[in-house]
């Protein structure tokens, strides 16, 4: 069914006019977003199957020749809101009807959701809005393909004063080097720390090297009165307290 064959008060640009965002469903919300659907699927269909539907696994022949290239997932939703906001450039550009205008709008709301919780982590201290530091984190890294170590400078009343990505490695490990950490501290003139990767598996358990260089990071700080208040691990639709499970 088209917006346009709907009631107009079951329309969702008029019914969050009328009755507020939180009247509209997750697909109702993206429908606005996308305005349109393409030939023969309209718009509440389009981000029903969005938010609906999982990334579809590449399919290859038995004893082919695999190609990088080639072997790239096809991409056919993306499970949930959260999936969709963790969703790369290039995810969305394997999206059948999503055009420039509508992925460079998605992309935008993305980018608007990461500074304003940037903002927030500035103005106010992080352990008034743990989860806030959790979600921030997991929106600027879990999407990554490949492990990215990043580092949030907090200052003596344990206020953001920069998110830096320091080091980026394989899908397995990445090199991550203290005497440089400690520099940026010491520039950035931080009380404070909080750690983070990703882990591009999936899953965000930490693994023993996980906790050892937790540690070297957080013995080498200390050298600068610097403390390490928590490692944050993150994947799309998860993030991890270490602090919150005492492995810190």
């Amino acid at each position: 069914m088209s917006l346009k064959d709907l009631p107009p008060d079951a329309q969702p640009r008029e019914k969050l006019l009328a009755r507020g965002p939180a009247a509209l469903s997750d697909v109702e919300l993206l429908a606005i977003l996308l305005r349109t659907g393409i030939k023969g699927k309209g718009v509440l269909q389009m981000a029903d199957e969005l938010l609906r539907l999982k990334p579809a696994q590449p399919t290859v022949a038995p004893n082919a020749v695999s190609d990088i290239t080639a072997a790239a997932p096809v991409v056919s939703g993306f499970d949930g809101l959260a999936g969709l906001l963790d969703a790369s450039a290039d995810d969305l550009n394997r999206i059948k009807g999503l055009g420039p205008a509508k992925r460079s709008e998605i992309v935008a709301v993305l980018e608007l959701a990461r500074r304003a919780m940037a903002q927030r982590l500035q103005e106010r201290a992080v352990f008034e809005t743990p989860d806030a530091v959790k979600n921030y984190l997991q929106l600027q890294l879990a999407s990554r393909k490949h492990e990215v170590f990043a580092i949030l400078f907090l200052d003596v009343q344990n206020r953001m004063l920069a998110l830096e990505e320091m080091f980026q490695g394989t899908l397995t490990q990445t090199s991550v080097y203290p005497r440089e950490v400690v520099q940026r501290a010491l520039h950035l003139q931080a009380s404070s720390v909080v750690l983070s990767h990703n882990h591009p598996s999936g899953s965000v358990q930490p693994s023993r090297a996980d906790e050892m260089l937790t540690q070297t990071l957080k013995s080498a700080l200390a050298l600068i009165d610097v403390r390490v208040l928590d490692h944050v691990i993150v994947a799309p639709g998860e993030a991890l307290s270490m602090a919150e499970r005492g492995l810190l």
